[in-house]
């Protein structure tokens, strides 16, 4: 069947009413935790995550993939109307996003920001009905040693998760790996790193360190941080026409980049929002404006930002390569109902790859019509004290901790990781490259073994094969790219503060 029949398909069971509940329950829920100040989609997936623990693998990953997107665009409205990016991502739109609104056009920048991702996802998903299958038919041609490429590719990832310290990445990351290491060996069956205590024979529960690291160490700091209420009055949020027809080429711009480079592994939208808003700056009439209100400053990164999210689904599911860390938690909830990404995703479960990507479509118009006439809501549940969404969002943690295997050391393990995040979080250790090394290692392990067993034990196999020496030549390249590019943000972002501690 060719590729509208799938995606006409996956349309009939979006569209089922399951299906597209759990897209418009996840895009409201990942708006309203992404809207929050300081919270953005990690914290977002993490925290919902155990509400889909009780769903089968298709509406679950449907809702997840929402609350994804929907925190992805509540990130927009922190930054533009309290100047407090709820990550890096959001950080240019902050630089004219916040002018705009003590200018009085906070409306209208959230109303860009809004019609600018809707357009940019649009295009990107077109992109990805295309370019996903054809990868995965590609890669349908991949062993063992293939396969163990691929996740010293995906490994490539964690310089561009790692944050200003490559150094601390790299433990994190070979701290993910030694836990991922607890439990059965996968060739032996013997117990590794459990000390003798029979909980730990089955290894660490993804749910269980996913809430612990993210939701209740996010829990933790929230209480200890003052959160700063939203007291701008939002008006005339629907741009006017001759202003909406002035930031088309913006978008257009923004939608490119974002989509290009969110098609390179480890290339996330911390990147290219940055890379976005420059050429922006560097193609305008009017350079001069940028930094004091342009709404082409809102337009671009905010198209960028979307484009790359939607790209990044791509060596997602054809790959199993996550490009940033709501991704990587993505990837763990397709691991989590026994769906491996990959080539044989496509193969073997083209039903649930062609829903979901349908299911992208429905969550990405829904956003645009719920949430523009929602604005005043998102504004209005900032004010909500910490104190009080905190211990809800610890209730739905311990929930979801414990409803996945209905055991208490799982509790017992969120609530360690909790504390092991927040101290993590506190001294500025990054917690992605521990979560996708934790992901990925076993994938790796397996991979190698495998090879080796094929080979007799020899190294050669990895040079003789050449899809496979290509796969690890290409992630040589990508890690100085990663180094490259995580420099350059860097840079930007140190601008970016220096320059709003100006004003």
């Amino acid at each position: 069947m060719d590729v509208i029949g799938h995606l006409a398909n996956g349309f009939a069971t979006a569209m089922t009413p399951m299906n597209f509940m759990m897209a418009a329950v996840g895009a409201l829920l990942g708006t309203f935790v992404g809207v929050l100040p300081g919270l953005g989609p990690t914290a977002a997936i993490a925290i919902l995550f155990p509400l889909t623990a009780v769903l089968s693998p298709v509406p679950a990953i449907i809702m997840l993939a929402a609350i994804y997107y929907g925190a992805m665009y509540g990130g927009s409205t922190t930054a533009i109307l309290l100047n407090i990016p709820g990550e890096i991502a959001s950080v240019p739109t902050c630089l004219d996003g916040y002018p705009l609104a003590q200018q009085g056009r906070g409306g209208v920048a959230l109303g860009i920001a809004a019609i600018g991702s809707f357009i940019a996802g649009t295009l990107s998903l077109v992109a990805l009905t295309f370019f996903a299958p054809l990868i995965a038919d590609q890669a349908l041609r991949f062993g063992p040693p293939e396969y163990f490429g691929l996740m010293v590719l995906a490994f490539t990832v964690i310089v561009s998760l790692s944050g200003a310290s490559l150094v601390k990445g790299l433990a994190m990351a070979s701290t993910g790996f030694l836990i991922s290491l607890v439990g059965l060996g996968p060739s032996t069956a013997a117990p590794r790193l459990t000390f003798g205590f029979g909980p730990m024979m089955s290894g660490i529960d993804m749910i269980a360190m996913v809430v612990g690291l993210f939701a209740i160490s996010e829990v933790f700091l929230g209480l200890e941080d003052a959160r700063v209420a939203i007291t701008t009055k939002i008006k005339n949020i629907f741009p006017r026409w001759t202003d909406l027809r002035r930031m088309l080429p913006a978008i257009a711009r923004g939608s490119g980049v974002g989509f290009l480079l969110g098609l390179l592994p480890g290339c996330s939208p911390g990147v290219t929002v940055f890379l976005a808003y420059d050429v922006e700056k560097k193609l305008s009439a009017h350079p001069e404006r940028f930094g004091k209100g342009a709404l082409e400053g809102v337009a671009a990164p905010e198209a960028a930002n979307n484009a790359t999210s939607s790209a990044g689904f791509i060596p997602l599911l054809a790959l199993g390569i996550p490009a940033s860390a709501p991704l990587a938690l993505l990837l763990g909830g397709l691991m989590v109902y026994g769906l491996q990404p990959g080539p044989l995703l496509f193969q073997n479960n083209p039903e649930f790859v062609w829903t979901v990507i349908a299911s992208l479509y429905i969550g990405n118009v829904l956003l645009l019509i719920l949430n523009l006439p929602l604005v005043g809501i998102w504004v209005w549940l900032t004010r909500v004290p910490f104190g009080i969404l905190g211990p809800v969002i610890l209730l739905f943690s311990f929930v979801g901790a414990y409803s996945v295997r209905s055991s208490m050391f799982d509790v017992a393990t969120s609530l360690v990781f909790g504390v092991l995040g927040y101290v993590l979080r506190k001294y500025q250790w990054p917690l992605a490259p521990l979560l996708l090394a934790f992901i990925l290692g076993p994938l790796l392990e397996n991979n190698l073994l495998q090879s080796l067993s094929m080979s007799g034990g020899g190294l050669l196999i990895f040079v003789e094969r050449p899809i496979a020496l290509a796969l690890i030549a290409s992630a040589v390249v990508l890690l100085f790219t990663s180094l490259a590019l995580v420099r350059y943000t860097r840079r930007r972002v140190d601008e970016t503060t220096a320059k709003e501690m100006e004003l």
